[in-house]
């Protein structure tokens, strides 16, 4: 059983949120987080969240629960804050899609880890704002195993959308309803959102994101994901508005 002491230090950083199209959430944070990002080390404020699936919100008794609940079996989503995301005039937010290939082993085969850190860079270049990491995101919402018969596909000549379909799911299956209730609950003010895809930020919008625009992040094109991106382009509405990107 969690004692009173160890209570006391961790139920001031937990906050339970309620979540109109879901479960209750229970966001802990902020925790400092020095981060090495290029030659600087930058300070975020660190949360992450856990979806209660229906059970108790009572703080006890979500840390009693933790011992039981096996959470190393699946991951947890999480956001980095950087500056006074709360009450900033402006601020960039981007929903990061997971992605173990590219953010973790650096693979050429998508953008993702170039997207994952130049969006840290442009939120530090901005003075607020928040990189939401989202767990359960991988492959567009398929999960990584899916997504590697999806890779498959892809070496034996489908492209990215025809793989998702071939292995019977949707182009994109991912869900922000969590993503956006954190959100609300950290800052109340319209966001400026880092994506490519305007129908992303038009489905955002349409299911409670309050944000006022979107600015594109291109970079990091190659021949190994030259295919990938112009499938974004030509089949899941990704306007390449950056020079770089309409060499595509």
């Amino acid at each position: 059983m969690i004692t009173t002491e160890v209570l006391n230090l961790l139920s001031h950083k937990m906050n339970v949120i309620t979540n109109p199209k879901g479960q209750d959430l229970c966001l802990v944070g902020p925790i400092e987080l020095p981060v090495q990002l290029d030659e600087e080390v930058v300070h975020f404020k660190w949360y992450t969240w856990l979806n209660l699936n229906g059970k108790s919100s009572a703080k006890e008794d979500i840390l009693n629960e933790l011992v039981h609940a096996n959470l190393a079996e699946y991951q947890q989503s999480s956001v980095l804050v950087y500056g006074d995301f709360e009450h900033s005039d402006k601020a960039l937010v981007r929903m990061h899609s997971i992605c173990h290939t590219g953010d973790i082993f650096g693979s050429k085969r998508c953008d993702c880890g170039f997207q994952l850190h130049q969006s840290m860079r442009m939120i530090v270049e901005q003075g607020s704002g928040a990189l939401f990491y989202l767990a359960n995101h991988e492959g567009r919402g398929i999960g990584l195993f899916s997504k590697s018969l999806a890779y498959i596909l892809q070496q034996e000549g489908y492209d990215t959308v025809e793989a998702n379909n071939a292995l019977g799911f949707e182009d994109d299956v991912r869900s922000y309803d969590e993503a956006i209730g954190v959100l609300r609950t950290l800052r109340k003010s319209p966001v400026t959102l880092i994506t490519n895809n305007p129908k992303k930020l038009k489905a955002l919008r349409e299911n409670g994101l309050s944000a006022i625009d979107h600015v594109s992040l291109w970079g990091d094109i190659s021949d190994y994901n030259r295919r990938y991106l112009s499938t974004k382009i030509n089949k899941s509405g990704h306007i390449p508005d950056d020079p770089q990107a309409m060499s595509i």
